[in-house]
């Protein structure tokens, strides 16, 4: 499964219950009301489990991790830095 697909079910699964359900790739996690702050803990944990990347305090930004989009381009460019 691709890093795009892991974490849009990721996401489907534990904020909406649902792992089929579908996820606009660009839209805004936090406007959409699918992410808040404790959702965001969340998912850095299953993204630093998941992809064994370190997400440091000072990426905790909307521009890394505000859309499944921006999460999978982040998680990639981790991974290519080989981040851990």
């Amino acid at each position: 499964m691709e890093t795009v697909e892991r974490v849009r079910a990721f996401l489907a699964d534990r904020f909406l219950f649902d792992r089929g359900a579908a996820i606009d790739p660009v839209q805004s996690l936090t406007k959409a009301g699918i992410l808040d702050s404790t959702g965001a803990m969340e998912l850095v944990l299953f993204l630093e489990e998941e992809f064994q990347i370190k997400v440091a305090d000072t990426e905790l930004l909307p521009e890394n991790l505000d859309s499944v989009q921006r999460i999978t381009a982040y998680v990639q460019r981790k991974q290519a830095a080989g981040a851990r």
